[in-house]
């Protein structure tokens, strides 16, 4: 007779697969709450003490660890000396191995102490599940139950799982065990202080597979972090047509920005730089300011708000093509306006939390991981003889904020706490600045201030500026030709506020 070896923390359909093997003529052992629950149910089962003869021990620590366990799923059957090895201990073979392990994850994302945190850590969950796998030429792993119904499929048609599906099945836990064991690496790396271990790994649990990359001919899927609140992988899709790869890429350059404003503010972005941002007394005036700062390149682009969409700014939203809109909430009567245009998507996301994450970048055959861009400056000192206006300095400040999310080379110029000129990605900084100045003196802009990623490493991009207007400019500083900025600034009548803090952007 086959066995079959359960034992799971999440319990769904697991009576209705035991059932369906014990029909099948398997022996059903199991453990703890499973075995429990399958008795219940009126499943015939087999303790694990009776097949290792030895009883549980540590509160439950030590239960499958044993070489009658482990025996039995790493014999090679077609070996004769495992063979004979597996006759003279007695070890009776297991045929299937059903496991999913302790929510560690669980258990952390709820703030649980470090002491129940640790106990969620399932040792002889792991390890059957990998000498399954590794032996899964002769034995039937499964950790999800969703395949549960093709394994009992298959054993019907044939007796047997087949080799392919055994083959997918064991990868399969190979890979839920590996992101099992990168979570807890992860919070315990958090709890001992280790910034940069000696070796890293990623733990990801696929979120949804996409139509394609950033191009057609690309294969893409979206995959969600451990404990990452403020994320895309996270939000709540309330309506439209299935999210791309673009989208989820501007989407969260889009939270990322308007993260920086605790004041009412909307933030448009383009191709993951921003073409529109503003804050304002309500979010209703903060959607006009961004909407008028570049109402040509919002076209197709996404927004985000942070305070709840109502049926005002709903009305105003509906009339312009986006593809995303985000916000905390939407008022049952902007949604129903919103929700007119079929292809939108709407999105709840959770702002109360300004959560910082790692930043990750893949390289070919590595990964790039540093600290998130969070603080804006390190002190602002005036470097100029013309020191800026209370109202300038205001503006200074908004438009820092907003530059350091803009593609490096970036300048961006800002009036009344709206952008109103947008320079990205330049190979140098002046033809950045030109970009952005000439829309807005094509836009009929004026008495805007200019905000600089970078330091300038001459005068030129000063001189530039005073010929559009610019009256106050705010930069990091640390050139070695600072000083001609600065005497360029003093002689054209412009205020100069250095910050400190670099902020490329690449």
């Amino acid at each position: 007779m086959k066995r079959a070896l359960i034992s799971v923390s999440d319990k769904t359909g697991v009576v209705e697969f035991a059932k369906a093997l014990s029909d099948l003529d398997y022996e059903i052992i199991s453990t703890g709450g499973t075995k429990k629950a399958l008795e219940n149910a009126g499943i015939k089962t087999i303790g694990i003490s009776e097949v290792t003869g030895f009883n549980e021990i540590l509160g439950g620590r030590v239960k499958t660890l044993h070489p009658l366990v482990h025996g039995a799923l790493l014999a090679v059957r077609d070996n004769s000396e495992h063979v004979k090895e597996v006759m003279e201990n007695k070890i009776e073979y297991i045929d299937i191995v059903c496991v999913n392990l302790y929510p560690f994850r669980q258990t952390v994302a709820k703030g649980a102490p470090f002491a129940e945190c640790i106990e969620n850590i399932d040792i002889g969950g792991p390890s059957m599940l990998r000498s399954a796998s590794k032996n899964h030429k002769f034995v039937t792993v499964v950790c999800d139950y969703n395949d549960y119904d093709q394994i009992i499929s298959e054993i019907k048609e044939t007796g047997n799982t087949k080799y392919e599906t055994r083959l997918k099945l064991a990868a399969k836990a190979f890979s839920h065990t590996g992101c099992y064991d990168a979570l807890i690496s992860s919070y315990m790396n958090k709890q001992a202080g280790i910034e940069t271990p000696k070796e890293f790994a990623l733990g990801f649990t696929l979120k949804q597979e996409l139509r394609y990359g950033e191009n057609p001919h690309q294969k893409a899927s979206f995959y969600e972090g451990s404990d990452c609140t403020y994320s895309m992988a996270t939000g709540v899709q309330l309506h439209g047509k299935e999210l791309s790869y673009n989208n989820i890429q501007d989407a969260n350059a889009t939270l990322d920005i308007v993260r920086e404003f605790d004041e009412p503010a909307v933030v448009a972005v383009k191709h993951m730089n921003p073409c529109g941002v503003a804050v304002g007394k309500d979010i209703n005036e903060a959607w006009d300011k961004a909407y008028a700062s570049d109402s040509v390149s919002i076209f197709g682009g996404i927004v985000a708000l942070n305070r709840p969409v109502n049926l005002e700014v709903a009305n105003k939203l509906s009339k312009v093509f986006l593809e995303i809109i985000l916000a905390p909430s939407f008022d049952e009567d902007a949604l129903e306006v919103l929700k007119k245009k079929k292809n939108i998507r709407l999105m709840t996301i959770d702002m109360s939390k300004k959560v910082y994450e790692d930043k990750f970048v893949s390289v070919n055959g590595g990964m790039l991981i540093q600290n998130a861009d969070v603080d804006t400056y390190e002190k602002l000192e005036v470097v100029t003889k013309v020191k800026p206006t209370e109202e300038q300095l205001k503006d200074l400040i908004f438009a820092y904020k907003v530059c350091k999310h803009v593609k490096s080379n970036a300048i961006l110029l800002a009036k009344d706490n709206m952008t109103v000129g947008v320079g990205a990605g330049q190979m140098n900084r002046v033809g950045a600045a030109k970009i952005a100045l000439d829309w807005a003196k094509q836009n009929n802009h004026q008495d805007f201030v200019l905000a600089s990623d970078a330091f300038f490493p001459f005068d030129d991009t000063v001189r530039l500026a005073a010929n559009y207007g610019v009256k106050a400019i705010i930069q990091p500083g640390g050139s070695v030709r600072d000083e001609d900025s600065i005497k360029a600034c003093d002689e054209l009548g412009i205020a100069m506020v250095f910050t400190g803090i670099r902020h490329f952007k690449h």
